[in-house]
């Protein structure tokens, strides 16, 4: 059977060519994360943190049809007015790649993709995860899945605070899925450096991560890695004050009846606005914080293996 290749920009397929650093980098913040102009903002801002330190940023999407690892400026343009386009988790691509449409892709869909591409380090927000009321809901993140089945190293601030943390660290500790902490030994909820959870194992620089991600691979573990790197103090919510600005976003999420993918865009919307705008300010810092250290850890595991 053959196996996909998604298109690449000539920037993304002379990086891997030439066996050097690459980080994907997912579009549904893009698309459905943020508001214009600042999700268009973010966008180049993080593809500028990757390039900064030392690897080539590879943001992917579906674009009329085409699976694309890289996109062009007008890309990101068109993307960022996010007119007609889809929310794409892995199990919807074939299927709107069928249809000609176009589609921010999900941590997991940008997995897929990066995986296709032989491109093994992502960089995120926040992930998905269990969402709280799971128990009647079912309402589990493919997210979790695709880091159960494709070897990906996710690099986030955490599971993102709208869902149930201790579910989701419970469920990925049943995937195999490994958990690592950079630099702290409590694990991160995205806008906030505090969960109440601690984190399974932490590692201190980016070279130890390179390491833990290789061997991990040449054990042949078969599952992704998430790495979480908590959000700077400077930009970091106060816990508590988040913990009940989520509730009452839940409430009225409920009210209205919103749920499965509209769900976390509505949330983090409404998060937003009773923040006062202090969740995208914080979202933007972490995400570009974010891409930096999968950067420099995307380096250091090219030095790794090229020495071996």
């Amino acid at each position: 059977m053959t196996i996909y290749q998604p298109t690449l920009t000539e920037e993304v397929h002379d990086a891997l060519a030439s066996n050097r650093p690459v980080v994907a980098l997912e579009s549904t913040i893009i698309t459905h994360g943020m508001p214009f102009p600042v999700n268009l903002e973010t966008a180049l801002a993080v593809e500028a943190a990757v390039r900064e330190n030392g690897a080539v940023p590879a943001t992917i999407a579906v674009i009329d049809g085409t699976l694309k690892v890289g996109l062009s400026s007008n890309d990101l343009e068109r993307m960022a007015h996010s007119e007609g386009i889809y929310k794409a988790s892995s199990r919807d691509l074939a299927a709107l790649m069928v249809r000609g449409a176009s589609a921010g892709t999900t941590i997991s869909a940008t997995m897929r993709a990066a995986d296709l591409a032989g491109i093994d380090i992502l960089a995120t927000g926040g992930s998905g995860g269990v969402h709280r009321g799971a128990n009647e809901t079912f309402d589990i993140s493919a997210d979790l899945m695709e880091l159960a089945n494709t070897g990906t190293a996710v690099f986030c601030a955490g599971v993102k605070s709208i869902l149930d943390i201790g579910k989701t660290l419970e469920y990925l500790e049943t995937l195999r899925v490994p958990i690592i902490a950079f630099g702290t030994d409590e694990f991160p909820a995205f806008l906030t450096r505090s969960s109440g959870f601690r984190a399974d194992h932490r590692l201190d620089t980016p070279q130890d991560i390179a390491r833990a991600i290789h061997l991990h691979h040449e054990l042949n573990s078969g599952t992704g890695l998430l790495i979480v790197n908590p959000i700077s103090e400077k930009e970091s919510l106060d816990r508590n004050v988040l913990d009940d600005i989520i509730n009452s976003a839940i409430l009225k999420a409920e009210a209205a009846g919103i749920g499965r993918k509209e769900l976390t865009p509505y949330l983090l919307d409404h998060v937003n606005q009773l923040s006062e705008g202090k969740s995208l300010i914080a979202n933007v810092a972490l995400i570009k914080s974010n891409a930096a250290l999968a950067a420099k850890t995307a380096v250091a595991l090219k030095a790794m293996i090229s020495s071996e």
